[in-house]
């Protein structure tokens, strides 16, 4: 199933990306963008997540000062976009290999494409990564891990829930029981033409 490829290749991103403590590290990837195309796409969401939530952590932190903030929300910004491309990357994928698939009378569309939905799959990765960490922390009260584990017990179960949807939905379009659309993120705060700011800023 589609899922399970997906988890495996998330949980050996972030166990690669977490044995070096850099934050900004190049992605390591072992798929070949032009034989294993969707292979290659997951590894490369997954890093740029597990970067983001690095750097999510450390801008949180209530004695950051104001200039390396600011430099770091740049990258968060930055972070993001590359991030809403590389799903919108995925959905293509998708959209091209079932181009072909005869859609059936009354199929009907899902509320979210098959990538943003693996987009959810990636970030509940990390974060049954980071509340098992929260589970053995040795400097942790028993109270505290307790309350992780249930809260992990319930991630875990998040993952198979979400994991059944995601195939269940590429099974109904690979059927044209369901078809795609994608709707392009169209951020407008890159964008010079239409954030006022900016394109007051180039004036």
């Amino acid at each position: 199933m589609f899922s399970k490829k997906a988890n495996q290749i998330f949980d050996n991103v972030i166990k690669t990306y977490k044995s070096n403590t850099a934050v900004e590290q190049k992605c390591i990837n072992p798929f070949n963008k032009k034989d294993n195309l969707i292979d290659f796409l997951l590894q490369e969401k997954c890093w740029i997540d597990a970067i983001q939530w690095a750097y999510e952590d450390i801008i949180r932190d209530p004695n950051i000062n104001a200039e390396d903030a600011l430099v770091l929300k740049r990258k968060i910004d930055a972070s993001n976009q590359v991030r809403t491309d590389t799903v919108e990357y995925i959905d293509s994928y998708f959209l091209e290999k079932h181009k072909n698939i005869t859609v059936s009378e009354g199929a009907k569309i899902n509320s979210e494409s098959p990538a943003w939905a693996i987009d959810r799959l990636s970030i509940l990765a990390l974060k049954i990564y980071h509340m098992h960490l929260e589970t053995i922390r040795e400097d942790a009260s028993d109270t505290h891990k307790e309350n992780c584990l249930k809260k992990l017990t319930i991630l875990l179960a998040q993952r198979t829930d979400l994991s059944a949807a995601i195939d269940d939905l590429l099974f109904d379009i690979a059927q044209g029981n369901k078809y795609m659309k994608v709707y392009k993120q169209m951020k407008m705060y890159n964008d010079e033409d239409l954030n006022p700011v900016l394109r007051a800023s180039k004036q």
